[in-house]
């Protein structure tokens, strides 16, 4: 299904056509984004191996494939509901009753010129009853011989705004997930985040972590490690055929469990580094 530019997906599970696929690569690695559908990286392919659910597998739902930035928000907010400066805002429910991942993955973003290794991809966020805010946001995307460099940012517009973003890749089913949080946050009756934090629990799991180590998938042969310049990370491997490593600026829900507050013009970066080794030559990078 192509959008129009501006228009919403209400339905985070319906299905969202790629479009056309750009391409970057460098040494053993090629990226392939989807810019029409989210601004999403559709697949990351290391030395031959596809990495990422594709957009013919798993129901190809909007929010089920590739790798998305999740911008203005990341996981859900509450039934939509949150309160900023005093005003209580209520968005529009996209996921059951709550609103989820925020408004940048069922968009069609803008791909700026580019080099066969990189690329920038920007989005001019709403000012209406999905987003009353405004701002924009931007993805720069690299990539490099043996791994990626993503930044994602998002830029307050004349208005202050709330904002957590992150990153959503649906990986294929790892044969191993070394992964050793230090804290996390419990699901209500509701699903979602809730405080205070605690030991972390055995999976499977569908939770926001704070985690400041780097995290590393096995897969066929090869090892994924996976960095970001922030310690929330939310894990979701509930499902035979994926898992999701997800970093954020903060925890779902986190207009209301961690506010952070960008004043008129102020920017939020997110850095995420993923490098891949073939395990023969496992080691730190």
């Amino acid at each position: 299904m192509a959008l129009e530019p501006g228009s919403p997906l209400d339905d985070a599970q319906a299905p969202l056509r790629g479009g056309p696929l750009h391409w970057l690569r460098s040494g053993r690695v090629e990226v392939a984004l989807a810019p029409e559908a989210g601004g999403r990286i559709a697949q990351m392919r290391y030395d031959g191996v596809d990495w990422l659910v594709a957009e013919r597998e798993g129901g190809a739902a909007a929010i089920g494939w590739g790798c998305y930035p999740m911008v203005p928000w990341a996981g859900r907010i509450r039934r939509g509901r949150f309160t900023f400066d005093g005003t209580e805002f209520v968005l529009p429910a996209n996921l059951g009753t709550h609103a989820i991942h925020g408004v940048g993955f069922s968009r069609p973003w803008r791909l700026e010129p580019r080099d066969p290794a990189a690329a920038t991809l920007t989005l001019a966020l709403p000012e209406d009853r999905y987003w009353p805010f405004g701002g924009v946001a931007t993805q720069a995307i690299r990539v490099l011989p043996d791994g990626l460099q993503l930044r994602l940012a998002v830029q307050a517009g004349a208005k202050a705004m709330p904002a957590v973003i992150g990153w959503h890749p649906w990986f294929r089913k790892p044969d191993a997930l070394l992964f050793s949080p230090r804290a996390m946050y419990p699901r209500d009756g509701e699903g979602i985040a809730t405080l205070p934090c605690v030991t972390p629990a055995p999976g499977p799991w569908d939770d926001c972590f704070i985690n400041d180590a780097e995290v590393v998938l096995v897969s066929a042969g090869q090892r994924l490690r996976l960095r970001a310049d922030a310690d929330h990370w939310v894990v979701y491997d509930g499902t035979a055929h994926a898992t999701c490593v997800e970093p954020q600026t903060g925890p779902p829900d986190g207009f209301t469990l961690v506010p952070r507050r960008l004043g008129a013009g102020e920017r939020l970066e997110l850095d995420f580094v993923l490098g891949w080794e073939t395990e023969i030559h496992a080691g730190s990078w």
